[in-house]
């Protein structure tokens, strides 16, 4: 076998390897499967109590809501952007739907159902109440079954607050104030007047369960999915596995619960986070409180609980607590207001940002600012993409003048090599004199790849993470930027009558129109650098382009709507600037061709 096809096989099998490697960490998003429709229906929680340490502060029991009461009245929620209901069974606010976003591009798609209440599968809610304290028992402060009576509002809306009451018939009656703002924000508060005989003492809480993991799940690294806490000055991500196997200083453990107990001098918030939504109970600014994480794995559920500090309520004397519950979408701008207007700490970064957040936070809020002037994210992207180039053109101006002093320098180069045969020793020191003396760097044309690579995955986790792109339409067959390019290759991109069928792990196989784009712009701009000498090498750098096409083309189309532009881009700019140095890219002509000397090098 001749060394040309050695290499050949060579480049085939390490392009293949590379493509298997790419889809083991960029596995393609799985579809959506319909939750299980069967679900235990009563089980015990354990709720925060005492703050005096880990173990008292995770021990308490209350029991869940049974099938007997699912029934129990409702208030009405209906603002402009969320529509459901309270359960007057505990006060739980557990239904809650988006009305902004569907499931699905469809027209008749259903509206995104966020909080889901106990008869439904994945139920998920927001539950409030008072940890009894000395001189009182449980039955004495209302529990997540207690029915409530409507004090004053009958459907809550952003101008309507709503007053759930109940008085314990021994002297203590508790009421429940809610309200919800324009966007996704309740604001809860909690009061009970002592008219009995004799002072109490009792703690409020809230408390966020979710029955299950979501049925969305998307188990993708480069996405936190779970529990996310902000405590003080510090942030704790954790995922569903984390949880369930809590260990550690704050870790407590009895029986079938495991929980995580935090105490938090200064407010912070507390909550689980999906791909797109979220829920998060934020305590008053200044409060302090017991942040808790649990799991029961007796009855697979996942609770956030944040526990104020215990109060003592005089007879005739009335106290209160105030807290904000928000559930709702992961808008950058809706949670940025609430950050720096509405007094959240560190709110916006609920949103994940990854390890690059130092880069993603700012090309998101560049990107967003486009768009908003733009009014189109596809064409954002291309305008994000531009100013990205210009900011980095002065960089790329050295390298690519390095690249073409090296285009220049390939006929010696090839000299050299015929010169050393097989030593490599003696090529590489005749070709690092050679550099030295024409003044030329080859590592500078690896600069504008380096600054790449992180802007790349930076915007490969804005373009995964946030919500702006999902269903984000560009133009023509292009309705949702998040999602991969519906053309395929194998029905003639739509020409031919036939869907394409699922083809799972091979979906790489099924090219859009943007991905063959994505090949055929990085073959273009490979054809203006210079070719490695090693033959491998060679045949590797050849074939990169079509593997990238391969690779790319399952993922997010504005991922490759900025690859495309960014490629185009680089190539005019890399080709303008070497036609200003004397030479003249031919790129579909010979390669021995491609560039001209220049006239003093001719001279010579």
């Amino acid at each position: 076998m001749d060394d040309n096809n050695k290499n050949l096989i060579l480049a085939t099998a390490l392009s293949f390897i590379v493509i298997l490697v790419w889809f083991v960490l960029f596995p393609p998003p799985e579809p959506v499967q319909d939750p299980n429709l069967t679900e235990a229906t009563a089980e015990s929680l354990t709720a925060p109590i005492a703050p005096t340490s880990a173990a008292t502060a995770a021990q308490s029991t209350t029991a869940e809501p049974t099938d007997e009461a699912i029934d129990a009245p409702r208030v009405q929620v209906e603002t402009a952007r969320v529509s459901g209901s309270i359960s007057l069974q505990g006060g739980r606010i557990d239904d809650l739907s988006l009305k902004g976003y569907r499931e699905t591009l469809a027209e008749d798609s259903d509206i995104v159902h966020l909080l889901k209440p106990r008869s439904e599968a994945g139920s998920y809610y927001a539950l409030y109440g008072w940890t009894p304290g000395a001189g009182l028992t449980a039955d004495a402060v209302p529990g997540v079954n207690t029915i409530w009576s409507v004090e004053s509002g009958d459907t809550l809306t952003e101008t309507n607050p709503v007053t759930l009451a109940w008085d314990n018939g021994a002297g203590l009656t508790f009421r429940r104030e809610m309200s919800i703002d324009e966007n996704y924000m309740f604001s809860v508060k909690q009061s009970v007047e002592n008219t009995g005989a004799g002072s109490v003492s009792l703690a409020p809480y809230g408390i966020l369960a979710r029955h299950g993991e979501p049925a969305d799940l998307k188990n993708f690294f480069i996405l936190h999915e779970g529990a996310i806490r902000q405590r003080d000055d510090e942030r704790d991500f954790f995922d569903y596995g984390d949880i369930q196997d809590f260990e550690g200083d704050n870790a407590w453990s009895g029986g079938s619960t495991v929980a995580d107990v935090s105490s938090v001098s200064d407010g912070g918030w507390l909550g689980f986070t999906d791909h797109y939504w979220m829920t998060m109970l934020i305590p008053a600014e200044g409060a302090a409180n017991d942040s808790v994480l649990q799991y029961n794995s007796a009855t697979d559920t996942y609770r956030a609980t944040i526990r104020l500090e215990t109060q003592q309520v005089s007879d005739g004397e009335t106290k209160s607590a105030e807290s904000r519950l928000f559930a709702g979408a992961k808008e950058w701008e809706t949670i940025r207001n609430y950050q720096n207007k509405g007094g959240v700490a560190n709110f916006l970064d609920s949103i994940d940002w990854g390890w690059f957040f130092f880069l993603t936070k700012p090309i998101f809020a560049l990107l967003h600012f486009i768009n908003g002037f733009i009014g189109n994210m596809g064409w954002a992207i291309i305008g994000l993409t531009i100013i990205i180039k210009i900011a980095v053109f002065p960089l790329a101006y050295k390298s690519y003048s390095s690249m073409a002093k090296m285009k220049e320098l390939q006929p010696e180069m090839e000299k050299l090599k015929e010169k050393a045969g097989d030593d490599r020793q003696k090529m590489q020191q005749e070709m690092m004199a050679l550099y030295k003396k024409e003044k030329v760097n080859p590592a500078s044309g690896c600069l504008p790849l380096l600054i790449q690579i992180p802007i790349f995955f930076s915007l490969y986790k804005v373009i995964f993470v946030t919500l702006e792109l999902r269903h984000a339409p560009w133009f023509g067959w292009i309705t949702d930027l998040s999602a991969p390019d519906p053309s395929s290759i194998l029905n003639l991109f739509g020409l031919l009558p036939y869907a394409v069928p699922e083809l799972g792990v091979f979906a790489f196989l099924s090219l859009g129109i943007l991905p063959i784009l994505l090949g055929v712009s990085m073959w273009l701009q490979q054809k203006l650098n210079p070719a490695p000498t090693d033959p491998a090498q060679a045949m590797i750098f050849a074939w990169m382009p079509w593997v990238f096409m391969f690779m790319l083309g399952t993922f997010a189309s504005g991922l490759v709507v900025y690859w495309i532009a960014n490629n185009t881009i680089t190539f005019t700019q890399q080709y303008l600037i070497m036609r200003r140095h004397g030479y003249k890219p031919d790129v579909f002509g010979n390669i021995v061709s491609s560039f001209k000397r220049k006239e003093k090098t001719a001279d010579k």
